[in-house]
């Protein structure tokens, strides 16, 4: 596997090493050992999966407050999306920035979100199947979250939204306050 960075600290695309013959490929998607050496989570305790039907349809942005640590090693199985890691720890050197990726079935690439970072992702197609592989177990009462097209943080998604949870256009916009 290679680590790439990206504009958020700690936020990493991953992208396979395959080894290819007349049968295909073969290509870890996972390693406790290289993750550790890149400097990731490497617990797992949960592994997510989601449908999507529609191309536009927007989840996000998500993240969980201390002390609910959960990192997401985010990877699209079917079809396309723009993946989003918003920095919203005060203390990273890149608070405020974004890192929009786009992970699909055909580049098989990943995209490690730290913990404590909003998440998010929009569908580029019809028919779109999303994996997670996450650090820590989901706690509801550390749950947060901020809108989609807060203005704060300028985030161009590619599409019209054209599905989206009444939770996910609620998110509060950022107020210029300290997060929790």
């Amino acid at each position: 596997m290679r680590f790439l960075p990206t504009e958020v600290e700690g936020c990493m695309v991953v992208e396979l090493e395959a080894r290819s013959d007349d049968r295909g490929f073969f290509a870890r998607t996972f390693c406790t050992d290289e993750f550790a050496a890149a400097g990731l989570d490497t617990q797992v305790v949960q592994a997510n999966m989601s449908f999507n039907h529609r191309a536009g349809t927007l989840r996000g942005m998500h993240r969980q407050v201390p002390p609910h640590a959960e990192g997401k090693l985010v990877r699209c199985v079917r079809g396309a999306i723009v993946d989003v890691a918003l920095d919203l720890r005060e203390d990273s050197p890149t608070f405020g920035r974004h890192a929009m990726v786009e992970l699909s079935a055909d580049n098989r690439r990943a995209l490690w979100v730290p913990p404590y970072v909003a998440h998010g992702y929009q569908t580029l197609v019809d028919e779109t199947e999303v994996t997670y592989q996450v650090s820590g177990p989901y706690a509801p009462e550390g749950e947060r979250g901020q809108r989609y097209d807060d203005p704060a943080f300028g985030i161009r998604w590619p599409l019209e939204v054209t599905v989206i949870s009444e939770k996910d256009r609620s998110w509060p916009d950022w107020d210029g306050r300290p997060l929790p």
